[in-house]
């Protein structure tokens, strides 16, 4: 986990699967993330979701995503329960200890997350403004402080896949912790705006 205790941005990458592509099927989800040069950092992948899950509940499943590094040591796993609506996700280490939580928070005109460290206390906010459906902030203290944005990834990946790009910038004053916990948000919001219905 030192190298992203080291990086000030993230990209990340959801791999496209030919059999999206030939079939319109869902499969599991798999992403490479890199830094900010362009360097693989870490591999990240869908885990514990049935086809039929996949089929029938799509962006509302349930799912585990396994981020590790270059030589498969897990570093962290990511567990989202079944909600169609609340959605939430809990960041764990590689003991399975929670380090925080991301949650759904309702709010007219925008969406909006709050993030909670292990002791359940509001660190951050994800808001998203309504006339920039790309964008979330991530607001510290009343201030933006960084960024989640979804990249275009191309017109034929656009039209014939599910597959997303997004950068993630940091608050300058992130922490380990608080970087896993915004890494992990990247995925819920993944699936839960991005994803197909």
């Amino acid at each position: 986990m030192e190298q992203l205790n080291r990086v000030n941005s993230l990209i990340i990458s959801q791999q496209k699967h030919w059999g999206e592509i030939l079939s319109s099927f869902e499969m599991k989800n798999k992403y490479v993330i890199f830094d900010e040069l362009g360097n693989e950092l870490f591999f990240a992948g869908e885990e514990k979701s049935s086809f039929l899950s996949r089929l029938f509940l799509k962006s509302s499943r349930a799912f585990e995503i396994i981020i590790i590094d270059k030589q498969g040591t897990k570093l962290l796993k990511l567990k989202r329960p079944f909600k169609f609506l609340f959605h939430e996700l809990t960041v764990l280490d590689s003991s399975d200890r929670i380090i925080g939580k991301i949650k759904w928070k309702f709010a007219f005109f925008k969406r909006l997350y709050t993030i909670f460290d292990q002791n359940g206390f509001e660190i951050m906010e994800l808001e998203g403004p309504f006339f920039k459906p790309w964008t979330f902030n991530i607001i510290k203290h009343g201030v933006e402080q960084g960024k989640i944005v979804k990249r275009w990834s191309g017109t034929m990946k656009e039209m014939f896949t599910n597959a997303d790009n997004f950068g993630i910038s940091f608050p300058p004053d992130s922490d380990l912790n608080a970087k896993s916990i915004l890494l992990g948000a990247v995925f819920l919001i993944d699936f839960v705006h991005f994803e197909y219905r």
